[in-house]
């Protein structure tokens, strides 16, 4: 008896997956949507055992979908043993509580399923706290549906201001304090942030931010250009925390390489607050690299949801190197010759196999290129520190070690002027030379 009714509690969530067909929704986007939703239940753990969807004219205020067809679908729940009942747009507290009355089981929306997914995922203490920020602002408006059962007692004299209303305040008022504590604390994680900006300007190093759809291929692509370990897997959303490794390019100049999380269609507003102070990173950044997985059939519309979320950031007039990812994958038709048409400059990568991450570093070089003084330098061979510094910061075009000194012509960055100054032979300003 113990050991079913240990399987009974660890078998996956039986889930049940509902969309429907708007007049200003195409019915494949509609499908598209649902099939993602599907993703994302087994991303949260959950297994899904039937969709629905239903075509209108406009949302039921009450139950989303109207009351017959909620009936229809819960039947259906109730004969396959559904645990949950997912939407896959946001429902109000309302309709979740009418919703959770006719099905008979728990009720989430697309948000709530999201931030289950990144509450699993965080790992470092700032990723949480935004995780928890973005969960309990979701929940204020919806704490009503936790003590239903009390707020349902019929008024009357002695009956004004009972125990439900009490303890329901006493939830928000709770809920509230620990907003604004979780949004202090990642004040300070903003603060930190710029502080470690600042030492970054000083210096001189450009920040290069990836950006995509979850599961585009981001964190592979960090992988392969800087030898991070950032996690890989075949997920949406496998990573949460941003990672910064430094690339070296072959001019010789470092730059930070920032892998952010994941975007996705109808990414919670909420959420996109919450991350901000992660996410003030790809605001700051000096180039984007935004990686698009070319092998999805809706690759283009993937797009156009990442383009909406860095507009919602204030990030899209950013200087944006395409990054056509997965080309190992694809037949070079389709969604892949468009956007080829449409971003003639993008560049086409693998990053699992390596192919086109060449021209994307050769890329990188002359977008970030920085304006480089060229000296010539006479360094005597024991001031061996001297050129192995040269050899760090600066783009050796020529070198000649005969003689009692080392010749070298060079570009320096400016800030390096001073270190150089006691070996210079003859200096020009050069900026339009690559760095």
């Amino acid at each position: 008896m113990k050991a079913l009714i240990e399987t009974r509690n660890t078998r996956p969530e039986r889930v049940f997956l509902i969309g429907v067909e708007l007049k200003a929704r195409s019915a494949w986007e509609a499908r598209d949507s649902l099939e993602e939703l599907g993703q994302l239940a087994a991303t949260a753990g959950g297994h899904v055992v039937g969709e629905g969807t239903q075509k209108l004219d406009t949302r039921h205020a009450g139950t989303f979908i109207g009351t017959g067809k909620a009936a229809e679908f819960a039947e259906h729940c109730r004969l396959a043993d559904v645990d949950t009942v997912i939407f896959d747009d946001e429902l109000s507290p309302a309709q979740t509580r009418n919703l959770e009355r006719i099905f008979n089981c728990k009720v989430l929306d697309r948000t709530a399923l999201i931030l289950d997914i990144f509450a699993r995922r965080a790992r470092t203490r700032e990723g949480k706290l935004q995780v928890e920020l973005a969960q309990l602002q979701h929940l204020l408006p919806r704490l009503t549906r936790f003590w239903g059962h009390l707020s349902r007692q019929q008024g009357g004299i002695g009956m004004r201001g009972g125990e439900g209303e009490s303890q329901l305040e006493a939830d928000r008022r709770k809920v509230q304090e620990r907003i604004d504590k979780i949004i202090g604390d990642l004040e300070l994680v903003r603060q930190q942030r710029g502080i470690q900006r600042s030492a970054r300007q000083r210096n001189n190093w450009p920040l290069a931010s990836i950006v995509g759809y979850t599961n585009a291929g981001k964190s592979t692509l960090l992988n392969a250009l800087t030898g991070a370990s950032a996690l890989t897997k075949d997920l949406l959303f496998a990573t949460l925390d941003p990672t910064t490794r430094r690339l070296r390019l072959p001019t010789n100049q470092n730059v930070l390489l920032t892998d952010t999380v994941g975007f996705i269609r109808k990414l919670p507003h909420g959420l996109v607050e919450a991350f901000k102070a992660t996410l003030e990173e790809v605001v700051q950044a000096d180039l984007l690299l935004h990686v698009v997985d070319v092998s999805h059939p809706r690759a283009e519309e993937q797009v156009q949801a990442v383009n909406q979320v860095l507009k919602d950031l204030g990030a899209d007039e950013k200087a944006t190197v395409m990054v056509f990812n997965k080309i190992d994958r694809t037949n070079g038709r389709g969604a892949w010759t468009r956007l080829q048409e449409t971003y003639p400059h993008g560049v086409a990568v693998s990053a699992l196999t390596g192919a086109g991450l060449p021209e994307l570093v050769a890329e990188l070089g002359g977008r970030l290129r920085p304006e480089r003084e060229f000296v010539l330098l006479a360094v005597p061979h024991e001031q061996a520190a001297v050129i192995a510094r040269l050899h760090q910061v600066g783009q050796i075009l020529e070198r000649n070690y005969r003689g009692r000194a080392a010749r070298f012509k060079a570009r320096i960055p400016p800030h390096c002027h001073a270190e150089f100054a006691p070996f210079m032979v003859a200096t020009r300003t050069d900026a339009g030379v690559s760095g």
